[in-house]
């Protein structure tokens, strides 16, 4: 009789040892894993960027704008969903010419649900999930496209920016490089206490490095933990290139989440993928500037408001069965949402 494992359970089987992976491209390829991508390396390696968007005109133009300049010679599709908007966001989008294709939902469903449709509508084995306020530099699609799989999870990096209007009202980007040390998964500090994700108690006020101590997150495989970290965490939707085929057979993001708070769909989805046998591959060279919106410090204490709701859903989750064969239920949910939605393409 089979035994059928929780998705907690598969999450302590599954090792995230990368080595022979990074090995395999650096021998083919005579190129670091770390390093930047010439844009021929790429040739032959298909992307589908989704960028959902919900009232991001401050940062639209300038992530758009960046995804018009990217240094590949793989193919590239760019596919914004707008999560009904109601400032310019839209706008600013069918105008770019680097959109291929625009969706505008007619009611707004959160983040998950704007990445599923985006997902359902992706040509490309290879889906790269955008924040819409995320600014990237002109080498990380080449990366991401050289290095994608059709079993590994490829993390990029942010560093948030205070919001800076230029002329436009466009939020300005910083002329210097964006700092792998600023984001949370690199650099992560707690003032101490009982942590919310994990319950370790800390005795004061720490500093950890994630990143490197846990040797590119290798470490955190078989549901280790390191500080308030495991490996579904460090699964951030900001800028990840993920396989399509995975993400449609494990349902996709559950929309769950974007209507009881906020956050932790991302978590969930890297949960599923690593049950189904994806390996989590950060990407030191893939790191953009996060640009906070004019409201930032209101917008975070609003979302900090709903983590606990959503972080207890998770939590249910796990103690549920690992999703898999999901795949008709995916599609029949997008449809039904593409089926009252606006669609524009190119």
């Amino acid at each position: 009789m089979a035994v059928t494992l929780t998705l907690a359970e598969a999450l302590a089987a599954r090792p995230n040892d990368h080595r022979s992976l990074r090995a395999d491209f650096e021998k083919a390829s005579g190129l670091s894993w770390h390093a930047p991508t010439p844009a021929a390396l790429a040739a032959g390696h298909a992307l589908s960027v989704v960028v959902p968007a919900r009232n991001t005109a401050h940062s639209m133009r300038p992530v758009l704008d960046a995804l018009a300049t990217q240094n590949t010679h793989g193919s590239v599709e760019i596919i914004v969903v707008d999560d009904a908007s109601t400032d310019s966001t839209a706008d600013i989008a069918e105008a770019h010419p680097a959109v291929d294709m625009l969706i505008r939902l007619r009611d707004p469903g959160g983040a998950a649900t704007a990445r599923n449709v985006g997902t359902a509508l992706a040509s490309a084995g290879t889906i790269v999930y955008l924040d819409a306020d995320m600014v990237i530099g002109p080498h990380v699609l080449a990366d991401m496209a050289a290095r994608s799989r059709p079993d590994t999870v490829l993390l990029g990096f942010r560093h948030n920016v205070r919001y800076t209007p230029g002329l436009d009202g466009s939020a300005q980007i910083p002329t210097r490089s964006p700092d792998l040390a600023a984001d949370h998964r690199v650099t992560w500090r707690s003032n101490g206490g009982k942590q919310l994700y994990t319950g370790v108690v800390l005795d004061g006020p720490t500093t950890g490095r994630p990143l490197d101590e846990t040797d590119d997150f290798q470490k955190l495989g078989h549901g280790v933990t390191y500080l308030d970290w495991d490996l579904p965490r460090t699964v951030v939707t900001a800028l990840l290139a993920v396989p399509r085929e995975k993400v449609v057979n494990v349902g996709g993001f559950d929309p769950t989440f974007g209507r009881i708070g906020w956050g932790m769909e991302d978590t969930h989805l890297g949960a599923a993928l690593i049950a189904s046998g994806c390996l989590v591959v950060p990407l030191r060279q893939c790191v953009g500037f996060h640009l906070d919106p004019p409201d930032a410090d209101a917008q975070w204490e609003t979302k900090l408001a709903g983590w606990p709701n959503t972080l207890a859903y998770y939590r249910m989750l796990l103690d549920g069965p690992v999703p898999s064969g999901r795949a008709g239920a995916f599609h029949a949910h997008t449809e039904q949402l593409l089926a009252d939605a606006e669609v524009i393409t190119r």
